[in-house]
């Protein structure tokens, strides 16, 4: 046993010096040595064998026509594991124009108006300061809806969850509580709002209530353990926990407290949601309960009948959920869901629940209910807070349906096909 455990330990330490002579010189024909293998570079890749993607383009504003009016790029809902998106996976929206390439060293953010001490923040000022870490989703209002731009594509009987609601994800967001620096600017009596500023080629601003501002907001500079990557606003963004994925400013460099909202583009032509009879409810903003079945899902297909998991992704504006039920009968029975840790505020939530498919037409949906009980809705029950008949919602105009959060359908044919049955 000895001489054997001597003879490895010799034939180990005469190979890791045959390694580093390769690795430190140049081979006898001069050449410089090979580089080292794909699995030691210094950033690493997923397998070659997985290959899922986003979907979509960020294209130009106002997008080109056609068939698919894309703003932007969907997370492949139908893929994920757990709660959280990889940054590579993480949805896009920028309106049609590229990420500024910003110096971080270079970089600066400033805060002014009604403070008593304007004050102008390095990155490395902000990183000195206590930093916290939250899970928290963003999503786009016009997620899941059923009209407007890309509204024909939703409901089209092919769509598949990276289609419906493939404009959400969810990550760790690093960085400073935006409480912390109002403080530290002294914010005046009167001052109510905050105007964010990103450093994009439009300068996207957006009005935020001062309550929101000191109650959860931060300004991260870190998603999932590494730097921002800029198409997610590098070096710095608001993360607004639970709103509309419009009020997280990216590449932020400028906010200013004020005492009523300035009405900026975004807030005042564009991201309003707009009622059958032309009103519009302003400043709309927490994002209300909704889930979501990624498999079974549209595009998917069963291989025959026997046990599966149904599993989807459960999230609210409003708090954590505590709730999920499925029903595997087009609503008529439901069945309470396992929740996955952890269960987070603001944040996607993975349920499971074990069922036998015995191979006849199903309908599979599921609901979820929030910390304040909100229950999400039918699409039935959103018709009749809009005040509209269910066509409505098949409409293709140009005006989108913010904030729809109904439940969705997933149709298992015999052969195992799984379609979209929202309407």
């Amino acid at each position: 046993m000895a001489s054997n455990s001597s003879a490895r330990r010799r034939f180990l330490k005469s190979t890791f010096a045959i390694a580093g002579l390769a690795a430190t010189k140049q081979s006898a024909t001069g050449q410089a040595p090979r580089a080292a293998p794909k699995d030691l570079r210094t950033y690493g890749e997923r397998s070659r064998f997985e290959s899922a993607g986003r979907k979509g383009s960020l294209g130009l504003w106002p997008p080109a026509a056609g068939p698919i009016r894309d703003y932007g790029i969907r997370t492949p809902l139908q893929n994920s594991v757990g709660m959280l998106t990889p940054a590579s996976l993480h949805f896009v929206l920028s309106h049609g124009y590229d990420p500024p390439d910003i110096d971080p060293h270079e970089h600066r953010l400033l805060i002014h108006g009604m403070v008593d001490r304007p004050l102008i923040f390095t990155l490395e000022d902000l990183q000195r300061l206590p930093s916290v870490s939250r899970l928290h989703f963003l999503e786009c209002h016009g997620n899941s809806a059923t009209s407007g731009p890309t509204g024909a594509l939703r409901i089209a009987p092919t769509a598949t969850v990276q289609e419906t609601h493939g404009l959400t994800s969810c990550s760790e967001w690093s960085g400073v509580l935006l409480s912390v620096l109002l403080r530290e600017a002294g914010v005046q009596k009167g001052a109510s709002w905050l105007v964010a500023e990103g450093s994009d080629r439009i300068k996207h601003t957006k009005s935020i209530p001062l309550n929101k501002a000191m109650e959860d907001v931060l300004v991260a500079y870190g998603q999932n353990g590494e730097p921002l990557r800029p198409e997610q606003g590098y070096p710095l963004r608001l993360v607004v926990p639970g709103w509309q994925g419009i009020s997280n400013v990216k590449w932020l460099r400028r906010i200013k407290v004020v005492d009523e909202p300035y009405m900026a583009m975004m807030e005042s032509t564009r991201y309003p949601s707009v009622r059958p009879d032309g009103k519009s409810r302003w400043f709309e903003s927490e994002m209300g309960p909704k889930s979501v079945i990624t498999r079974p899902s549209g595009g998917q297909k069963l291989p025959g009948p026997g046990f599966y998991e149904i599993t989807g992704l459960a999230w609210s504006g409003g708090g954590a959920i505590r709730r999920v039920e499925v029903s595997s009968d087009g609503g008529r029975t439901w069945k309470d869901a396992r929740l996955q840790g952890p269960v987070a505020s603001k944040a996607h939530t993975r349920f499971g629940l074990d069922w036998n498919w015995d191979g006849s037409e199903v309908v599979l949906q599921s609901r979820c209910t929030d910390e304040k009980g909100v229950v999400q809705p039918t699409i039935a029950e959103v018709a009749k807070i809009w005040g509209v008949k269910m066509d409505y919602f098949q409409m293709t105009s140009t005006i989108d349906i913010g904030n729809f959060n109904a439940i969705q359908p997933w149709k298992i044919t015999r052969d195992g096909g799984v379609h979209n049955a929202l309407l």
